[in-house]
């Protein structure tokens, strides 16, 4: 008899994706590679072993801002292994958890410095982005309590990748932030010079000073969108719904 998490995994995609998701990526469901992804995901699951973040957010960022309405897109890496800290955007954490990463806590230093704006610390989730089309999505999309990259190299980096290759092929442009090696390793995927590209150090305390504080990425977008591309800036005071 098939596993429940195995049914769970495959009704929940890519029906529960909106429409141009579902077109986009739908068909990746019938590839070996993901095949062979639920696989092991079911093996998780059935070891007991606890895996952020919880399923119903394994495709949050997808789910959240459908294809056509991708503005920006914040590369991460893969999600927070700490219990309760997931919610499947990247660098975003639940309101009420505290305290906070040190890579979010980073961002929100930037941000003052850059914009001025003061995020208040219950205001993390991010959601807030979200819907004004930022794309939050962590090349890896599960892991394990406290195994950072412990689902690393079993397929969702493949997934991810055609993510980015479709987002690749659209005529209308898209602002890409790479923050950290691992983000910009995906540049090779992007090559339509529609795109744009915001590159620097990550947000972790281990690299932020080299390069990250002081980028202002956050006044570049919204100069390119404004100016450039004449849409409307993100807000990035309003991060949460």
């Amino acid at each position: 008899m098939r596993q429940d998490h195995e049914r769970v995994a495959e009704k929940s995609f890519p029906e529960n994706l909106p429409g141009g998701w579902r077109e986009k990526i739908g068909k990746e469901l019938s590839e070996p590679y993901f095949k062979a992804l639920t696989q092991f995901l079911v093996t998780e699951y059935n070891a007991k072993k606890r895996i952020f973040p919880d399923r119903r957010w394994v495709l949050r960022a997808l789910q959240e801002v459908d294809y056509s309405e991708v503005k920006v897109v914040i590369l991460g890496q893969d999600p927070y292994h700490g219990a309760g800290q997931a919610i499947g955007l990247s660098f975003g954490v639940p309101n009420e958890l505290f305290p906070k990463p040190p890579s979010l806590t980073n961002i929100i230093k930037e941000i003052k410095s850059d914009l001025g704006i003061d995020i208040p610390k219950e205001r993390s989730d991010l959601t807030g982005w979200t819907a004004q089309g930022v794309l939050l999505l962590n090349t890896v999309l599960t892991v394990r309590e406290s195994q950072t990259f412990s689902h690393r190299d079993k397929g969702w980096e493949k997934f991810t990748d055609r993510v980015i290759e479709r987002l690749n092929e659209r005529e209308k442009p898209i602002i890409f932030i790479l923050w950290g090696a691992a983000a910009q390793k995906k540049k090779v995927l992007i090559t339509n010079p529609r795109h744009y590209f915001l590159e620097s150090a990550h947000p972790s305390p281990l690299s932020a000073s080299r390069g990250f504080f002081g980028s202002r990425p956050f006044s570049k977008v919204n100069e390119i969108l404004s100016e450039e591309l004449k849409e409307k800036p993100i807000d990035w005071a309003r991060t949460t719904r």
